[in-house]
């Protein structure tokens, strides 16, 4: 016995397709953002680093002032560990430390803000915080260390440790003669050097580092668009959300123009007069001089519709007059409860005229 599978069924579980904006937005609250978080530390990086070397002088002078208080707090101890003592030295300490470090510290938190504002954008939701059964699940746990994301981490890490490893390596290799001869130096030329030294070599390991973070983000946003990626199926599902099911919609419009119908053909006897096309429109009329100041198109219709309205007129003796440019013009402009406009008063005044006068006759 052989059995044959339809693969048919199976192909609107594949997500071959690009994410709605309404799936964005939704992922978005949920905390689910495109973000690279090298970029962020490599940008952070490159900015203390800058701020460091342009603000080096001042960071030193607060150094050394630091480490002068200091030893001048040793130079009388029989005070030095009063409770006042250390008090007001700890305090003087701690606002020396903030002195030296604050440009740094001001930029790097700067730094982290408009980074992530660039890639994310100003978003705030609690979601990501939410408690999740899978993260404590050990059988969840162990699938993400072996996951795909966790290999391609690893070989990051390999891959940063190698590079940054042969740039100290070439680094320090030509400039050998240099860092030997640092001891003999003075105190000023040995900061001179080594601060310049330190710049340089900090430099070439963030041109590493922003290497090794542009791939990261070509695979982030790789990552983060596949993961958003949906079905046929979904599709169909959200759009059943958002716009509703087209089939409940179909019978809702259906049953919308039945209400409409019946409405209008209730309208059909109060009319003063039917005009026809004669076979194809058929439109009625009324004009009550109290209510309004010309007169209102209560019903139209073409074809079958077109001949219930007639059929309706003869049951209730409505006059039905043939006027074909007149009946196709208000049938294309004007809408049903709408007044009649102005360019046609003269033709419809003719035809309630004729109207009136065989009432009169009669």
């Amino acid at each position: 016995m052989e059995f044959k599978i339809q693969l048919q069924l199976f192909a609107d579980a594949e997500k071959t397709e690009k994410a709605t904006p309404k799936k964005r937005k939704d992922a978005r609250e949920e905390g689910q953002v495109f973000q690279s978080r090298e970029i962020s530390s490599v940008f952070i990086l490159l900015i203390s680093f800058l701020v460091f070397n342009t603000f080096g002088k001042l960071i030193f002078k607060n150094l050394t002032d630091l480490m002068k208080y200091l030893y001048s707090s040793f130079e009388n101890l029989d005070n030095f560990f009063t409770y006042d003592n250390i008090r007001i030295r700890f305090l003087s300490i701690v606002v020396i430390f903030l002195k030296t470090s604050a440009p740094v510290l001001i930029a790097a938190s700067f730094a982290g803000i408009l980074i992530n504002y660039i890639q994310i954008g100003f978003l705030f939701t609690t979601k990501p915080l939410k408690p999740k059964l899978s993260r404590i699940n050990p059988i969840e746990g162990f699938k993400r260390i072996f996951s795909k994301k966790a290999f391609v981490e690893l070989a990051k890490s390999i891959v940063k440790i190698l590079l940054i490893g042969y740039v100290a390596y070439s680094f320090i290799r030509k400039r050998v003669g240099i860092l030997i001869n640092l001891p003999s130096m003075e105190p000023i030329k040995i900061l001179e050097n080594f601060s310049n030294l330190s710049f340089k070599f900090g430099m070439k390991i963030l041109g590493v580092l922003l290497f090794v973070s542009l791939l990261d983000y070509l695979y982030q946003w790789r990552s983060y668009e596949k993961n958003l990626m949906m079905s046929k199926e979904e599709i169909k599902e959200e759009f059943k959300q958002t716009e509703g099911d087209p089939l409940i919609k179909s019978k809702i419009r259906e049953k919308q123009k039945k209400m409409a119908f019946t409405r209008m053909m209730q309208d059909v006897p109060k009319a003063d007069v039917i005009i026809t096309n004669p076979t194809h429109i058929a439109i009625a009329l009324k004009y009550d001089q109290e209510s309004y100041f010309a007169p209102i198109l209560l019903a139209k219709g073409e074809n079958i519709i077109a001949e219930n309205i007639k059929k309706k007129g003869k049951e209730n003796s409505i006059p039905i007059v043939e006027n074909k440019p007149l009946a196709r013009a208000i049938y294309k402009t004007v809408e049903i409860g709408d007044i009649i406009p102005e360019e046609l008063y003269e033709a419809v005044a003719e035809v309630l005229a004729y109207v009136y006068s065989l009432k009169d006759e009669f």
